[in-house]
């Protein structure tokens, strides 16, 4: 009987053979109250958008990406 570890690795070299690599990706929890609370802050942020009169400055000041991102890229 094949194990299962044995199935993935077979899985793995198979796929190494056709020229892929393998890449782990981690993801935001959507279940934390952490996310929640960042989804919150976000939309309420959103909200208040008509009530700026520079939304592009306005939106820089409330990107995630802009916090996480300069000239050099993301830090």
């Amino acid at each position: 009987m094949v194990t299962s570890r044995e199935r993935v690795a077979a899985y793995r070299a198979r796929m190494r053979e056709r020229g892929y690599r393998e890449v782990r990706v981690w993801v935001p929890d959507v279940r934390s109250p952490e996310f929640a609370k960042e989804a919150h802050r976000a939309t309420a942020a959103m909200n208040a958008a008509d009530v700026h009169e520079n939304l592009t400055e306005f939106l820089a000041q409330t990107s995630w990406a802009d916090a996480h991102w300069d000239e050099t890229g993301w830090r």
